[in-house]
């Protein structure tokens, strides 16, 4: 082999070093980023899959049945990566703050949120969600003494901005009950007040996920916020009267095959990058990158359900990916 051809071989892998070694160190420098935008694209799949599941079985039925599958999920892998079929490591502050967060998180806010569609319809109440990402770093600020940069701050600004121009094109407004077209106010006041609830319940659950957490495990702190939702949904369920509905439901195979991927990608995946996330970011970087499906399902909306998309939907994706880029430099 000649000097030439040697020289060349050590340049490629120099350049190929060079190469992984900067990867290594973006990663290391962006963990909690990237585990937030990879929590972005479970809860695009997840939210394609309940979305036609919720409609055969019912929200609660479909909650309980999620839940209960991904933690079937998680204690699977904690099994095996873990030792421990169940989070018994965890002291009782971390169960604690993370029970009060999944109770938070899981059950208050979304059922505040899937309240709010009743009386706002869903485009205002999306709206109203898309507050999350300000709302999170101001508890995070307040709770945990987090501190955001200028630049970061303008990030969100923008990503933000786009999320929310999205938002107000897809989100269709929900028919509105008569009482409301005899204009009774109260009824709209409700519903902005449990919408807020809502982006209150979920970033509360955020936060307060990190504060229980600190440096425990993200998995086991996922299925410590799983166990709590399962409790609260059994009893919902039970003083509901909900459990022919939710026998049923389990017999409609579509919707079950449904469930099942949307809670391996959801409350399993989904939730523990999330707490992957804020382990290396602050909360408001995190629920603002976490926030991010609405425009990533423009793409699956426009292949799978044939939707069309507006050139404010374009402008808005536009603009919350520039949002996001800002974060990484």
């Amino acid at each position: 082999m000649s000097k030439v051809q040697n020289f060349r071989d050590m340049k490629l892998l120099q350049n190929t070093l060079i190469f992984a070694a900067s990867n290594y160190i973006m990663f290391s420098n962006y963990q909690g980023e990237i585990f937030a935008l990879l929590t972005s694209f479970c809860w695009t799949v997840s939210s394609l899959s309940y979305e036609s599941a919720g409609k055969k079985i019912g929200t609660v039925p479909m909650n309980l049945i999620r839940m209960v599958m991904a933690l079937v999920f998680i204690s699977i892998y904690t099994l095996f990566v873990r030792g421990l079929i169940l989070p018994t490591d965890a002291d009782g502050k971390t169960w604690f703050w993370l029970v009060i967060s999944g109770i938070v998180g899981f059950v208050i806010g979304d059922i505040m949120l899937f309240q709010s569609f009743i009386y706002i319809g869903a485009r205002i109440s999306m709206l109203i969600m898309s507050l999350v990402p300000p709302i999170t770093a101001f508890l995070g600020w307040i709770i945990l003494g987090e501190t955001m940069t200028g630049q970061q701050l303008f990030a969100m600004l923008i990503t933000v901005s786009g999320i929310a121009m999205v938002m107000l094109k897809r989100k269709k407004a929900a028919p509105t009950s008569d009482k409301t077209k005899k204009g009774k106010i109260s009824l709209t006041v409700l519903g902005l007040l449990l919408a807020f609830g809502g982006a209150l319940g979920q970033s509360g659950g955020l936060v307060i996920s990190k504060l229980g957490m600190g440096n425990y495990d993200a998995f086991a702190s996922a299925q410590i916020r799983i166990i709590a939702g399962v409790a609260v949904y059994l009893l919902i369920i039970s003083f509901a009267g909900l459990w022919k509905k939710t026998f049923i439901g389990l017999k409609n195979v579509s919707a079950m095959k449904a469930v099942t991927l949307g809670s391996f990608v959801g409350p399993f995946l989904g939730v523990s990058f999330s707490l992957i996330a804020v382990q290396y970011t602050t909360t408001g970087i995190a629920a603002t990158l976490t926030s991010m499906a609405p425009v990533i399902i423009i793409l699956p909306s426009v292949i799978i359900n044939k939707e069309k998309i507006s050139f404010l939907e374009v402008a808005g994706a536009i603009i919350s990916v520039v949002g996001v880029a800002l974060f990484f430099l």
